[in-house]
């Protein structure tokens, strides 16, 4: 967002993590889903975990996604960035969010691309780097994007030791 205010583009991001805190979000959300639905309030009327409550507001998300057309059409040529939930598992292993994906896609003519964010201390020894990896793997044959992996947390390397291969290893 701050990129692509610094070089003049419009940009709206989309907050479909109906985790976050609308209070202590790091960008300006022109869209979020807690106007929809809210995790808190599911886990609450539900009796659901957070796992389960987060696989119903996706599910909630899915059969509503007029509001969410409805929202992005507020922002017509910008571009748009999705901060999606961290849980793998609606990924991996659950359709709604692929759903979600495909009718932006073909309904809204919208070309998508996947940033899949892996945290660093997960290249700090080759078993955990290759989980990530497959993990990564799955997600991208199961979402059918274009995708970027990008070590975050980079910078807190060094608290993980020594690692087993040099850092360019990891990035090729």
């Amino acid at each position: 967002q701050q990129f692509l205010r610094a070089i003049k583009r419009p940009v709206v991001v989309v907050n479909l993590d109906p985790a976050n805190d609308e209070s202590s979000l790091p960008y300006d959300a022109g869209v979020d889903i807690s106007e929809l639905v809210r995790l808190e309030d599911v886990m609450d009327s539900l009796r659901l975990g957070p796992n389960g409550a987060l696989v119903y507001c996706m599910e909630f998300l899915e059969a509503n996604f007029e509001w969410l057309t409805s929202r992005l059409a507020e922002h017509k040529a910008h571009y748009v960035l999705f901060d999606l939930p961290g849980q793998v598992e609606l990924y991996t292993h659950h359709s709604a969010l692929h759903n979600i994906l495909r009718r932006l896609q073909r309904e809204l003519d919208f070309r998508l691309c996947s940033v899949h964010l892996v945290d660093a201390f997960h290249s700090s020894d080759a078993g955990n780097f290759l989980s990530a990896v497959m993990v990564s793997l799955s997600c991208m044959l199961r979402l059918e994007l274009p995708h970027v992996n990008v070590l975050s947390k980079i910078d807190l390397m060094e608290r993980f030791g020594r690692l087993a291969f040099g850092l360019e290893f990891y990035t090729d």
